[in-house]
């Protein structure tokens, strides 16, 4: 028996197939390349030093579903196959509608189907809005989200919810993540964007290697230590870890749960551009912008449930972040395409 993981090319996919053959499971990986590049594939099996099967399929092809189901004895799925650019959901609702919530209705029938009733879903902190304060606890009101994509992530919660409602057969594990940053300690798999980057981190190491002229500052003057905006930065590794334990405890209970993955601790946008600055050695040209419109002061996790149910906490440091995301930067000036 396998586990599927959907998206599997992508930044936490790639990462996650390797802490899941670490732990001793068989993988199968379904992408698309929607937001993944084929190079990756290759860098997961050198890392892990073992094939897995591939296939290359949109979640959204019923019929190409099928096929992966009768090809490979899935025994549950890690799916994190989706649209995830605030902005982009703003400018084009129907892509996120029709490939997050679709895709994942989609995914759901043919797993039913195949006799398959265990998911670990990779949701978002965005489900929580910007009126709940932090820490924020799973407990908290959810649903009142200020975007596309974000509302996607809910349905699809919501979904899930319903899902395992309906047949107790059923289990999923609905994992709200905070901010993933870092890569693999080898330099070798790494967060790649198309384009500019939506997020902090990747911005601030491709100002750093030279492909950017400076990064720009969103506000200093939220009401937090340095007037800039605080965030729950996680490592992309202990987010994988996540993933296997939240996994294992899918595989042995059923019914609906959601979980936060974040370290607990907020940081803020300049403290991480000056701990990057100081664990790197290289300087990070800024500049202060204005606010964008929906940015909240503070958002960060409580951890606490994660510990509890399956005894997963964060290990790695913010210090062990920038190194990271440094040397896989350094290592691939130009991500994938080098």
């Amino acid at each position: 028996m396998a586990i599927l993981i959907t998206g599997g090319c992508g930044y936490i996919g790639s990462h996650t197939c390797l802490e899941l053959i670490r732990a001793g499971y068989d993988i199968a990986v379904l992408d698309n390349y929607c937001n993944s590049k084929p190079e990756v594939l290759g860098r997961i099996r050198e890392l892990a030093g073992r094939d897995f099967p591939f296939f290359p399929c949109d979640i959204r092809d019923e019929k190409a579903l099928r096929a992966v189901f009768d090809a490979v004895p899935v025994q549950a799925v890690i799916h994190f196959a989706g649209l995830k650019a605030v902005g982009e959901s703003v400018r084009d609702p129907l892509a996120y509608y029709d490939n997050n919530v679709g895709g994942t209705v989609t995914l759901c029938r043919v797993m039913q189907q195949a006799g398959c009733r265990c998911i670990v879903f990779s949701s978002s902190a965005t489900v929580y809005g910007k009126d709940n304060p932090s820490p924020l606890r799973e407990e908290m009101p959810v649903g009142r989200v200020e975007n596309p994509y974000g509302r996607t992530k809910y349905i699809i919660e919501t979904l899930l919810q319903d899902l395992c409602a309906s047949d107790p057969a059923w289990s999923a594990m609905l994992l709200r993540y905070f901010n993933p940053i870092g890569a693999h300690e080898s330099g070798r798999i790494g967060e790649d964007p198309a384009g500019i980057p939506n997020n902090l981190m990747p911005y601030i190491a491709q100002v750093a290697v030279g492909r950017l002229e400076q990064l720009s500052v969103f506000g200093n003057d939220y009401n937090t230590p340095d007037g800039t905006g605080v965030r729950d930065y996680i490592h992309v590794t202990d987010l994988a870890r996540g993933h296997v334990a939240a996994l294992a405890y899918a595989l042995r209970h059923t019914g609906a749960e959601a979980v936060n993955l974040g370290t607990g601790k907020g940081c803020s946008v300049l403290e991480l551009v000056h701990t990057f600055e100081r664990v790197n050695g290289i300087p990070v040209q800024y500049r202060i912008a204005p606010r964008r419109p929906g940015d909240v002061d503070v958002c960060y996790a409580d951890p606490a449930k994660a510990a509890r149910l399956f005894g997963w906490r964060a290990e790695k440091t913010l210090d062990d972040m920038c190194r990271d995301s440094w040397r896989w930067q350094s290592l691939n000036p130009q991500g994938y395409d080098a």
